[in-house]
């Protein structure tokens, strides 16, 4: 088959519907992938299901592993998965220094397996194209949460948004856009600004406390404690907190539980509201960088 990745050998190891659509659009594309942990998968030319990781690491340019990455002990997101996947030592010393590794999110484990390895570690959920895009699926699985969770609408409720980066912005015009009432808060002064522009009343965090008394949702996207047990107390005891950080968050979960106020952390919407249009950003974004990481680009 010939493509862009004619040629280009690829381990895929484990991840859910996201992976499964990139699977198909890297065989498009002329990739031979080898893949564990992804479920059952219809049989197509070009691709190797293995049982062992380190069997599909074996001989690979390139190994891509799920968004969410690998958690304590070497597991890897493989929910598609019959047992659970481990990327262990013996994974580890089957991949070659130099071998690009892309994940969404890395964890320190894994950093530092690479760089004892000497792998090209890539995490393509800080890229800024990847973290834009996937800001709309995040932005509407933070509304969807919140629909569900609260006893009065969007339209009219106080809703304050944590730091305005891609994932702030998204969410932020789209609560204004139903008709919330968005107050931002944000360290730089430039997003600031931003936010003016949109009309938003806009805060430095040293107003964290005042803006949360009056706030009826709170959507956290700090991957750093910014609602501590004290700011957590001077909010409504109505209040719902919606973290959207990567774990674990930016949300003191065990005063807000002490002080009995709703706090959830919801981290990788994309995958879990609209897997589909997920998988289709990977799918749009991962070529591209594949070739770039080999220097074919």
């Amino acid at each position: 088959m010939g493509g862009m990745l004619s040629g280009i050998k690829v381990a895929m190891l484990g991840g859910d519907a996201r992976e499964v659509i990139l699977l198909e659009e890297l065989l498009r594309q002329g990739a031979e992938i080898k893949v564990a942990g992804l479920g059952e998968l219809p049989r197509q030319d070009g691709c190797t299901i293995c049982e062992d990781p380190a069997d599909a690491v074996e001989g690979a340019d390139v190994i891509i592993l799920p968004v969410p990455g690998i958690k304590g002990e070497g597991l890897i997101y493989a929910p598609r998965a019959r047992r659970p996947l481990y990327f262990s030592q013996e994974v580890a010393a089957a991949i070659p220094a130099g071998t690009p590794v892309l994940v969404g999110v890395a964890r320190p484990p894994l950093k530092e397996m690479a760089a004892a390895g000497g792998w090209l570690l890539v995490e393509t959920a800080e890229m800024d194209e990847m973290a834009i895009l996937n800001s709309i699926p995040t932005a509407e699985g933070a509304i969807m949460l919140a629909m569900q969770e609260m006893p009065i609408t969007i339209h009219g409720c106080e809703a304050l948004v944590l730091g305005l980066g891609r994932t702030g912005f998204t969410l932020a015009r789209m609560l204004d856009g139903i008709g919330a009432r968005v107050t931002v808060i944000d360290r730089g002064a430039p997003d600031r600004a931003r936010a003016y522009v949109e009309g938003w009343p806009a805060f430095p965090f040293s107003e964290l406390a005042a803006a949360v008394a009056r706030a009826d949702v709170i959507f956290n996207t700090v991957p750093a404690p910014v609602l501590t047990r004290d700011v957590l107390s001077r909010t409504k005891p109505e209040v719902l907190i919606i973290d959207l950080a990567s774990d674990p968050g930016g949300t003191d979960f065990n005063a807000a539980a002490d002080l009995k106020r709703r706090a959830m952390l919801a981290p990788g919407l994309p995958g879990k509201v609209a897997p589909q249009t997920a998988g289709k950003i990977l799918a749009r974004i991962y070529p591209a960088l594949i070739l770039k990481c080999l220097g074919r680009l």
